[in-house]
């Protein structure tokens, strides 16, 4: 039996919304704990799962802060590094009127940059179900040496590996930087979540379907790929079998941020319950309906670390 059944590597970071205008018009930002794999251990978390997080903020006031948010929602906070020089990373996020956003980061250098190879526990990473990673950690040579150690080590110990490249270009020096390392996580894959921009990107194929196959014919050993498409709702792709499912479009929506990271925080669920093996298209159809559901519901509130929805939320949403 593994201690955990999620562990995640990455960033965390503080991410500033816009809340509201101030009365000489000027935009007011409220500091939300954020960071993509904290936001789906949030969410694993509120289903009742056991998580831990591996990464660095800074010893600063917001370090301080995400530390005190993640063990708030019971996230597994012992190995979350705090960096005696280099701040936490900061993210400004723009949200625009039909709810998607655009992303200022302030991290040359941020802390979450600053893990190293040598600070990967392996005791931690051998007792997980599963290992989450995405493409921030792998955007500089330091804490991408250190990723793809605590790749390796999941894999020798028998986790599944999960992956969502949560694509942000202004981080990188180059897309085709990007693209490399996003390919490399591909290669390390058994559960892949893919938006439908990125899969765009990556594969060069406008369907959906058509982009599939091209992952598929390079890298087979991806059990499950889900494929999330915002308003259009979502599909998964395991074996022969292809399910779609329909968003669940509320007039509530306020922004977008921690949406996808709330859907694979259900999937990640729902494989944890009942594995990879033998899915029907009626347990795609089931996992799909909630996870949609749930993203739905962060959809409404601001921000996404500290205010991911319970099952009665998500069950009341879907009627």
């Amino acid at each position: 039996m593994k201690k955990y059944d999620v562990v995640a590597l990455g960033e965390l970071l503080i991410d500033f919304t816009e809340n509201d205008v101030s009365t000489q018009g000027n935009p007011m930002f409220e500091a939300n704990p954020g960071g993509a794999p904290c936001n789906v251990l949030a969410m694993l978390q509120r289903l009742g799962n056991k998580t831990a997080f591996l990464g660095k903020v800074g010893k600063d006031f917001f370090g301080t802060q995400l530390k005190e948010a993640l063990e708030e929602v019971g996230i597994d906070a012992t190995y979350l590094m705090m960096d005696e020089e280099v701040h936490t990373t900061l993210a400004l996020v723009h949200t625009f009127a039909d709810g998607d956003r655009d992303f200022s980061f302030y991290r040359n250098p941020g802390a979450d940059m600053m893990l190293r190879a040598d600070e990967v526990p392996e005791a931690l990473i051998g007792d997980t179900k599963i290992f989450h990673f995405g493409t921030l950690s792998m955007t500089h040579e330091g804490v991408r040496e250190a990723t793809k150690k605590a790749l390796a080590m999941a894999k020798e110990h028998g986790a599944l590996v999960s992956f969502d490249p949560n694509l942000r270009p202004p981080l990188w020096k180059s897309l085709d930087d990007a693209k490399e390392q996003v390919l490399y996580g591909l290669g390390q894959t058994d559960v892949l979540k893919i938006s439908d921009n990125e899969i765009q990107w990556l594969t060069g194929e406008e369907d959906f379907d058509a982009g599939v196959s091209w992952i598929r014919e390079r890298y087979p050993k991806i059990s499950l790929i889900l494929v999330s498409l915002g308003r259009d709702g979502s599909r998964a792709y395991y074996k022969d079998q292809k399910v779609e499912v329909p968003a669940f479009v509320q007039e509530k929506t306020i922004e977008t941020t921690g949406a996808g990271d709330t859907f694979c925080g259900c999937v990640l669920h729902y494989v944890c319950e009942h594995g990879l093996e033998n899915l029907s298209a009626e347990n795609l159809k089931e996992m799909l309906t909630f996870a949609n559901a749930a993203a739905s519901v962060i959809t409404t509130r601001k921000g996404a670390l500290r205010v991911m929805p319970t099952v009665a939320e998500v069950q009341e949403l879907m009627g």
